[in-house]
């Protein structure tokens, strides 16, 4: 038996190295410019933070303010300048830094066309494209790819060795279940790393719906004021961090450099994907031609029905978390059943 299994692990790993000895400059410059993008975004994100914590500590002096800076409020400047130096490490091409446990999926992606071309492929893109942008989302695909298709080969390659070498040393029982449960436990991380994406997309769908009610009442007020529909969807943009203000940012940016309004809000449907950023926009391009008082109308009509679905969100929200909660309070009140019971019983039977 454990010939039959040692042949496979086999293949597995010389499959792995055959492939990884494939790698070329390409395989190298894609694995280390991915590697580039995520530094790049966690280092925005900690200056973001950074930045946030500091004016929130203007507002304390004295014995507060150092309670708060060195508890709640930590001051992220070194993570922040290492992060920068790893950065221009990369920037000048540092292939140390890059993981070469996904060298091999970069290869297998470039040699077999018909995987770049499958449904899966695809479905990664798509969620890429509304994380990363039409920019970096083919090489944010290429990444999560690589790791899909290449912890697999040397992970279940790893499981089963291991329980060859057990079952070789009479743990026949526990190298049955090494390679059993190890295998299982592979595949089941391998799939959390693509659920893991679909999870980031759902969360920053919720956040652009649930701070829809706010952008568009600000621009409802703002449009009825007087002000012009370019600047006030600039100024709303400008008010808030969150996905749904970034989004406004970069179709305002869009629109300083003179790109048209139907492509800047074509483009800002497609990066937001929800039926609220949809509505918002394809207002906008449909009364253009109408003037402020029109779409201000539109506007507040808008952002009353947003509060409502607001509203009967959260009470949905709340009957969901009601009905996860009554397992546990079901088990509980089973657990002060049984401790109130047992010394009952106990007794009765002592009689």
């Amino acid at each position: 038996m454990a010939i039959v299994i040692l042949i496979p692990a086999t293949l597995l790993v010389m499959t792995w190295l055959i492939l990884l000895s494939r790698a070329t400059k390409e395989d190298i410059a894609s694995a280390v410019y991915a590697k580039y993008l995520d530094k790049l975004t966690t280092g925005k994100r900690l200056k973001e933070k950074d930045k946030w914590a500091q004016e929130k500590l203007k507002k304390y002096e004295g014995i507060t303010f150092l309670i708060l800076k060195a508890l709640v409020f930590r001051d992220l400047t070194k993570q922040i300048m290492k992060l920068e130096r790893e950065i221009k490490v990369l920037q000048q091409g540092g292939k140390r830094s890059i993981n070469p446990l996904m060298l091999p999926g970069y290869v297998l992606l470039r040699e077999v066309q018909t995987i770049a071309k499958g449904t899966i492929h695809k479905a990664i893109l798509s969620k890429c494209f509304e994380l990363y942008g039409k920019k970096h989302a083919p090489i944010k695909t290429k990444q999560l790819f690589a790791k899909l298709l290449s912890y697999p080969i040397l992970g279940v390659a790893g499981t089963l060795i291991l329980g060859v070498l057990l079952l070789g040393s009479d743990n026949r029982s526990i190298g049955v279940a090494v390679i059993g449960v190890g295998t299982t436990l592979i595949l089941m991380l391998v799939y959390a790393l693509y659920d893991e994406l679909g999870d980031m997309v759902r969360k920053r769908q919720k956040s652009i719906s649930r701070e829809f009610p706010n952008v568009v009442s600000k621009l409802a007020l703002l449009v009825t004021s007087g002000m012009i529909m370019d600047r006030a969807w600039k100024e709303t943009s400008y008010s808030g961090e969150t996905e749904l203000y970034q989004e406004m940012r970069k179709t305002s940016q869009e629109l300083d450099n003179l790109v048209s309004p139907e492509t800047a809000f074509s483009n800002f449907i497609n990066r937001c994907n929800t039926k609220e950023s949809a509505r918002l926009a394809s207002a906008i391009m449909q009364n253009l031609s109408k003037g402020n008082a029109q779409i201000g109308k539109l506007f507040k009509d808008m952002a009353r029905e947003a509060w409502q679905e607001r509203r009967h969100s959260a009470k949905r929200d709340a009957e969901k978390a009601n009905s996860k909660l009554m397992i546990p309070t079901m088990l509980l009140f089973l657990a002060i059943l049984v401790m109130l019971m047992v010394p009952v019983a106990m007794n009765f039977t002592g009689i």
